[in-house]
């Protein structure tokens, strides 16, 4: 019904204004009315002290104050008073927790602030600065008091066994702190942690973490690290703890070589074992029965002063912790001589050879670029001289060519000349037209010119030329070049 009186008539402008002008007049009110002036919250430490201030603002003058007090209200709710001035009857603490721990600054109404020392986590709460005045009646202001503790961090490994099951193996805990402190871990193992609180009688909170896993062998020594982070602390609280997880041993023997020739002298075998705790006891025996006489035991070494038959046979060697035992066995094999020992590639050689094959790859793509360099300098034009004319098969042949056409009456453009030469070509004008004219001969020229028809036909008939002898003329030195139309 509400809302649809306000659809029907909305608030005007002008009376929008009036309303937020009474609401700060009201806020306005509020705030001259406070004639007490307290801090609203102060933070402190365990044994350090606080003061609490409190001043009485009157701006008329016309309140007359009678006697003012200190309300302390823990955080279960029940108030007492700590402390009360009187201008006639003077101070009074009437709360036994805080006698010879409270004192009034000052002996005025006006300032009655007031200092707690020897500060307890207990004391934390609300201190509310009460006046008894007149004609007014009672006027307050209240401080709240938060109480912080800085936590006693630590962490601690917890041994534990190799085994299948999640157990703890490490533990966090940030103890007596306010506020709660929060825990984190950082690890690199396969683990998760649970958390858990626990309040204190003072106010304060015990947090504890504990880390959990799988433990195997290789878990033992690895790092975790826990992470307190909490309001007192400047920065984060790290620490690392290496992991501990106990195993019986795992055993191999070392030392034998396959060159125990007879006469060989100080042969030796290492009985390597890795156990968390170490092991208590090392204990070599021979599958034969007892050791060799010539078998010396000093720990986890068997030393052979002589290898001779005795020795061939195989050595056990056993090692025991508080986790368990194990055993390593190996056979040893008795040859009449000494083997020729290769020696293994010197530093140097290896060095040198790895050297040696970058040098080869760098010449071969040195080979490489240099010969693509070549072939693309080849696809440019042509920089040789063209294939000289074809060569006739023999002068039978050069005289069997049918004679040129008549020229009279054909127009220079299209008469058919022939060339005959009986030597190498010389003139290298020739030679490169020749080569522009798809290695045919070359074309005459525009420029040459005959005075009539007749001296072209005597220069060019071939009836007008002597042909040379057939006998002077050996097979393979006459050319004949392919008739050519100009």
């Amino acid at each position: 019904m509400a809302r649809d009186y306000a659809s029907r008539c909305p608030v005007s402008p002008l009376r929008h204004t009036v309303l937020v002008a009474a609401v700060i007049l009201l806020v306005a009110q509020g705030i001259g009315a406070q004639k007490v002036r307290v801090e609203e919250e102060l933070e402190a430490y365990p044994t350090e002290s606080v003061d609490l201030r409190c001043q009485f603002i009157d701006g008329g003058g016309r309140t007359k104050l009678t006697q003012v007090s200190w309300i302390w209200e823990p955080s279960d709710g029940i108030r007492d008073n700590i402390a009360v001035y009187h201008p006639h009857y003077g101070q009074s603490f009437p709360n036994s927790a805080f006698k010879d721990r409270v004192v009034f600054l000052h002996n005025s109404l006006e300032n009655p602030s007031i200092r707690i020392s020897n500060l307890k986590m207990s004391d934390a709460g609300r201190y509310t600065c009460e006046y008894a005045t007149y004609p007014s009646g009672n006027e307050q202001g209240t401080t709240t008091l938060v109480m912080l503790a800085k936590p006693k961090n630590s962490a601690k490994v917890v041994t534990v066994q190799a085994g299948t099951k999640s157990v703890v193996v490490a533990q966090c805990e940030a103890a007596d702190g306010k506020p709660a402190a929060t825990i984190k871990w950082l690890a690199s193992v396969g683990g998760n942690h649970s958390t858990s609180t626990t309040n204190g009688p003072d106010g304060t909170v015990t947090v504890r973490s504990e880390y959990r896993l799988v433990p195997t062998p290789m878990d033992d020594g690895r790092e975790v690290t826990c992470r307190v982070e909490q309001r007192t602390q400047e920065q984060p609280w790290v620490y690392p703890v290496k992991l501990s997880v106990e195993y019986p041993p795992s055993v191999s023997i070392e030392g034998y070589d396959h060159n125990w020739y007879v006469g060989r002298s100080d042969a030796e075998l290492l009985c390597m074992a890795n156990a968390n705790p170490a092991p208590t006891t090392v204990t070599w025996t021979a599958a034969s029965g007892s050791l060799p006489d010539t078998v010396v035991v000093d720990g986890n070494k068997l030393t052979v002063r002589k290898v001779d038959d005795a020795v061939n046979t195989t050595f056990i060697c056993e090692v025991k912790n508080k986790h368990g035992a194990s055993r390593h066995q190996i056979t040893t094999i008795v040859i009449e001589e000494r083997r020729p020992v290769t020696p293994g590639p010197s530093t140097g050689a290896v060095i040198g050879g790895i050297l040696g094959a970058l040098a080869f790859i760098g010449i071969i793509i040195g080979v490489i670029f240099y010969v693509r360099k070549r072939l693309e300098d080849d696809e440019g034009p042509p920089k040789h001289r063209p294939p000289p004319p074809v060569k006739a098969g023999s002068s039978t042949e050069m005289l069997n060519k049918p004679s040129a056409p008549a020229t009279e009456n054909v127009p220079l453009s299209s008469r058919e000349v022939y060339y005959e030469t009986t030597g190498p070509v010389t003139n290298l004008d020739d030679d490169i037209s020749g080569a522009l004219n798809g290695g045919a001969p070359p074309v005459l020229d525009d420029m040459v010119r005959y005075d009539d028809d007749d001296e072209f036909k005597d220069e060019f008939d071939p009836s007008n030329h002597e042909l040379p002898p057939a006998a002077n003329i050996s097979r393979g030195e006459s050319f004949v070049s392919p008739a050519m139309y100009v």
